[in-house]
């Protein structure tokens, strides 16, 4: 390039820099009743105008995805003087789920320093198109967000899942409250439900003088209330930059909404020009009501009677032929799967995913079937869950994974994207762990050996994803069957607890009925084998001899050169009366590891194994061991006691743990 080409190159440059920057400052208000108007919203993802005007963020076609709306041209923010931080701005939204009460995932008003997030390579669902696991949180992002939450995030404190917050480079809100509005007639705050369907009208109003930020909800149909539903003193100096772009972001997960915008109006230099409610685009009708008769001669009548006949016929045929061609993909639907709300798959895209579910996919078998690995059409990796048609876990079991999975949100649990029923055979659709079981990476030859670093956290994973199922969800989750084996390993060897086809649930305060002994030998209580009625108690049993069992390398129950049993409960016990508890721990650990720590875990999991349920601590106490917030006993727990075990009473016995229980007679002595 010569010296002129390079001139004149530079020089454009410099011209499109200072249209930006004129066209920045000149830009200070602006106002859509419809987006048909104005200049043309800066779209990506899902998100696309309607032929009436409405902006669309997200629909119920698409899981897993994203979309953006951004006013197209830059702002100017920050400036030496505070009150230019200062701005107004109302829009009027409306979010449709495709399941009453089951929305997903939530949209925000944006103000960003970029329009484009795809360079930030921003994720969907719980994170609203907005950051990623490794950006949430930065400083670095100067973006400031108004979230409509609709779904309860833990790893987020969310409040509920109906909810407003204020987020500050980070979906962890630095205020939130549940949506509601202040009624001015009758002196009371009112609820509002963001997923309703119904138009509702947002009031975000920043001081740059007072750094004072308010944001107030009301009904369409309502004037703005006097009173905001938040107020936070925030200063925006700190987060925004001098040039920044205002917009929306929204996102759909398993489950999807649609997430409308129907007008916007935007101020920087004072307060927001009103909408005009009037002339705001419609919603689209979900059920049209039937077509009125036309009144036409009778001539055109006839025809449009033969014309429909015809059509009939050949919509017949149709219809015959793609019976036949579908037959292949059958599928079961029924009036329950209304009510528990997750994803359902076609029988089509898991079958295209795992290649024809083809034994070189399998990553697991059980007692259930096997479990494939796929890869859907938008190249997201999962396992395929499929249980065979003389699986002893039917109906009632696949209802009860389906309905507690898919409603349980929580770091350390296997997270089920959905499910697909076909012929009697049922298909549970979960995250992929790329490092599988737990059972298999302590018990396998052939992989590498865990540290004492990622055990203890595993352990301390499984501990607070019990906490909240015993205590924190709204209602209290049995699992019944933990062990190794149902210990999954993400691509960061994190702990996450799946398989909860055995898993019963009860509201607080209530008694549970299980009467049915299940589980797995090594595993399950004293009082479970000998009355068959499962507690937290009976769970927090299992998870004692799981702690040991990570911590040993050792299963519950082994048969060595002796034709007797060593249970590892009593082999721990021993060397803890002898003082040389570390002994027993894993020798492939090569004394790597705090021996404080080690201990602890050791000794924690004899009390959680207690042969009396009384003497058990619950998982809230376990967690304030794990995290040193409490001192356990110095004194081995007793272990004597002679329970019965008749083979009338049916269990599941775990193909990878205990399975040489199946030698053992009538009856079982455990503690000596």
């Amino acid at each position: 390039m010569g010296a002129a080409s390079r001139s004149a190159y530079f020089c454009i440059l410099y011209c499109v820099s200072l249209i930006s920057m004129a066209l920045a400052q000149a830009v200070n208000q602006f106002i859509y009743n419809g987006f048909n108007e104005g200049p043309q919203l800066r779209q990506d993802g899902l998100a696309s105008v309607r032929s009436n005007g409405l902006l669309q963020l997200t629909n119920t076609v698409n899981p897993q995805q994203e979309g953006h709306a951004f006013y197209p041209l830059p702002l100017k923010f920050n400036t030496s003087s505070s009150q230019s931080l200062s701005f107004s701005t109302t829009f009027v939204f409306a979010i449709v789920p495709e399941l009453p009460t089951f929305g997903g995932q939530g949209m925000a008003f944006v103000i960003s320093p970029s329009m484009d997030f795809s360079k930030a390579e921003a994720f969907p669902s719980e994170y609203l198109g907005l950051f990623n696991a490794s950006s949430n949180g930065q400083s670095t992002n100067h973006i400031l967000a108004i979230e409509l939450d609709t779904v309860k995030n833990f790893d987020f404190h969310d409040i509920d899942n109906n909810h407003v917050g204020v987020d500050v480079n980070s979906l962890i809100s630095l205020e939130s409250a549940p949506a509601t509005y202040f009624s001015d007639k009758e002196r009371m705050n009112k609820t509002l439900d963001l997923m309703g369907g119904d138009p509702t009208q947002i009031w975000i109003d920043y001081s740059g003088t007072e750094k004072l930020l308010n944001v107030t909800l009301a009904p369409i149909q309502i004037p703005k209330p006097n009173r905001p539903l938040l107020s936070t003193h925030i200063d925006l100096s700190h987060i925004l930059l001098e040039t920044m772009y205002v917009g929306f972001s929204a996102s759909t997960g398993s489950l999807k909404s649609n997430q409308h915008i129907l007008g916007w109006s935007f101020n920087k230099s004072g307060q927001a020009l009103n909408l005009d409610i009037s002339s705001l685009p419609q919603l689209p009708v979900l059920s049209p009501p039937p077509a009125r008769t036309s009144q036409k001669s009778q001539a055109k009548l006839v025809i449009c009677v033969l014309l429909a006949a015809i059509v009939i016929v050949l919509i017949t045929v149709g219809a015959a032929v793609y019976i036949v061609m579908k037959k292949k993909y059958e599928e079961v639907y029924e009036d329950w799967e209304r009510e528990y709300g997750p994803q359902r798959f076609s029988y089509k895209s898991l079958y295209k995913a795992t290649k024809g579910f083809k034994d070189r996919d399998v990553i697991g078998k059980g007692g259930f079937g096997k479990v494939y690995k796929g890869v859907l059409s938008s190249n997201v990796q999962i396992a395929v869950k499929k249980i065979s048609r003389d699986s002893k876990q039917g109906m009632k079991e696949f209802v009860a994974e389906v309905a507690s999975m898919g409603r349980l949100r929580h770091r350390n649990l296997v997270k089920l994207q959905g499910y697909c029923r076909r012929k009697g055979e049922f298909m549970l659709v979960y995250d992929y762990m790329p490092n599988g079981s737990l059972d298999r990476m302590l018990h396998s030859n052939t992989t590498p050996t865990l540290n004492w670093h990622q055990r203890f956290q595993i352990i301390r994973g499984v501990a607070s994803c019990l906490l909240y199922l015993h205590e924190d969800w709204e209602q209290i989750v049995l699992h019944r069957d933990i062990k190794p084996a149902n210990i999954l390993l993400d691509a960061d060897l994190n702990g996450k607890l799946g398989d909860f086809g055995l898993a019963r649930l009860y509201d607080h305060g209530s008694i549970p009925r299980t009467t049915k002994l299940v589980g797995t030998f090594g595993y399950m209580a004293p009082e479970l084998m000998r009355t068959g009625h499962a507690s937290t108690s009976t769970d927090v049993y299992a998870f004692g001899v799981f702690m040991l069992e990570v911590a040993c390398g050792r299963r519950p129950i082994e048969q060595e050169e002796s034709p007797e049993m060593v249970i590892l409960v009593d082999r721990v016990t021993d060397s803890w009366r002898r003082g040389t508890i570390l002994d027993v721990s894993d020798p492939r650990l090569e004394g790597l590891y705090p021996e404080e720590q080690m201990e602890l875990v050791l000794k924690l999991g004899l009390f959680c194994s207690h042969l009396n349920p009384e003497a058990r601590p619950n998982m809230r106490q376990v967690m304030q061991y794990l995290d040193g917030d409490a001192t356990l006993p110095d004194t081995p727990p007793n272990r004597t006691v002679i329970v019965q075990f008749t083979p009338s009473n049916e269990a599941s016995i775990g193909n990878s743990s205990a399975a040489t229980m199946s030698t053992i007679h009538s009856v079982l002595t455990v503690g000596r």
